[in-house]
């Protein structure tokens, strides 16, 4: 038997003929095979994991959709930002001092209504309001059981310059009796007693990000039909990286400990110098140092005396993203998960990336201390 493989112009398919010769007939048979294997849709990819997420099944799936549908709808506000007046500032400042951007406010109203629709969640927590949102079920009774606190645009001050930004969320389980409005209390939880957590970085490509406690895992928008696929199954950060991400226009203003962590990036010896690269946007450093390996650091200062990113929106979802990851996440002496929250807004130092780097910080931070 000869066996001629060839391709045609339809760049999906290839097709096989196999040539059988006797003594007196050329059979040929045609044989289409596709290339690639379809990839599994977010929704598909839910349904076929959900017996790994401890609740009730279709409970995850109507959490994650929401937070789904609500990024998409940002994507397209994002991607058209240069086109319509949703640049700039909008005049008021959020709760934490800082200039509300436009597109902030839109993104912040965008997640809570679609949130709020879906009758599975009891609160929400967003970075732009004062206080947290109490949602009531659709039958009145307060039956709803999770709670999400969210960063709806992180980094949005990129959006003028088309860099990319993020949203990051994060979920928790209610403790506060289901029958009763929610409570500060349900809100003010380790982030050890996250269920699940996630980000949407809106780039190049726009991604959506999350784990449940079994992994992190992928998918990229197809922007053409409105789906997200899966394209980076079981996301990994390497033991050991080469990149760090600080803001060093602040380097006076840094810990002793940090100073010297940073001079030690900058020595030539072994792998050493380390690459510098900030972007500016928590999202978009955290997800290129998880696929290439290295440590992100935000720590504080004179101006920013408890450091400057908030626990609960941005550090403790990241974190658990990063340990789900084979990451390690850290204030500079201990796992950020398991800092107790005092307040909504609370700050916190943060350290984040491949466990060598951010344990080889901290080595550094127990010896020279602030």
């Amino acid at each position: 038997m000869l066996k001629i493989n060839f391709f045609l112009k339809k760049k999906t398919h290839f097709y096989e003929i196999d040539l059988v010769k006797n003594q007196h007939l050329c059979k040929i048979n045609l044989s289409q095979k596709k290339m690639t294997r379809q990839k599994e849709t977010l929704g598909e990819f839910i349904i076929k994991n959900q017996s790994s997420f401890q609740f009730s099944s279709g409970e995850l799936s109507r959490l994650i959709n929401s937070i789904r549908l609500a990024a998409k709808v940002v994507n397209h506000e994002v991607n058209k930002a240069g086109l319509v007046d949703i640049l700039g500032t909008a005049g008021d400042t959020n709760i934490q001092g800082e200039d509300q951007q436009k597109l902030d406010v839109y993104a912040n109203e965008k997640f809570i209504q679609t949130l709020t629709k879906r009758n599975i969640v009891c609160g929400i927590a967003s970075e732009e309001e004062d206080s947290f949102i109490s949602i009531n079920s659709q039958d009145e009774k307060h039956q709803n059981k999770y709670v999400v606190l969210i960063d709806p645009l992180d980094g949005s001050s990129n959006i003028d310059v088309n860099v990319s930004v993020g949203t990051i969320f994060s979920i928790y389980r209610r403790v506060t009796p289901v029958g009763t409005p929610v409570q500060l209390e349900d809100f003010l939880q380790k982030g050890s007693e996250q269920v699940a957590a996630g980000y949407v970085v809106y780039g190049t490509s726009t991604m959506l990000v999350y784990t449940t406690g079994h992994g992190v895992n992928g998918f990229t928008l197809n922007p053409a039909i409105g789906s997200f696929y899966l394209s980076h199954p079981n996301m990994q950060f390497p033991e050991d990286g080469n990149i760090y991400s600080v803001n060093e226009g602040n380097y006076l203003d840094f810990p002793l400990g940090i100073k010297k962590y940073i001079k030690y990036c900058q020595e030539e010896e072994g792998e050493r110098p380390y690459t510098s690269r900030y972007i500016g946007s928590l999202v978009s450093d955290f997800h290129r140092n998880m696929i290439k390996g290295g440590i992100y650091m935000y720590p504080k200062g004179s101006r920013n005396p408890n450091g400057k990113l908030r626990l609960l929106y941005e550090c403790n979802p990241m974190a658990f993203i990063a340990e789900q990851a084979n990451g390690k996440s850290s204030d500079g002496y201990r796992r950020t998960m398991d800092v107790t929250p005092v307040e909504l807004h609370q700050r916190v130092p943060f350290f984040c990336g491949s466990k060598k780097m951010v344990t080889k910080l901290e080595n550094f931070m127990k010896k020279f201390g602030e």
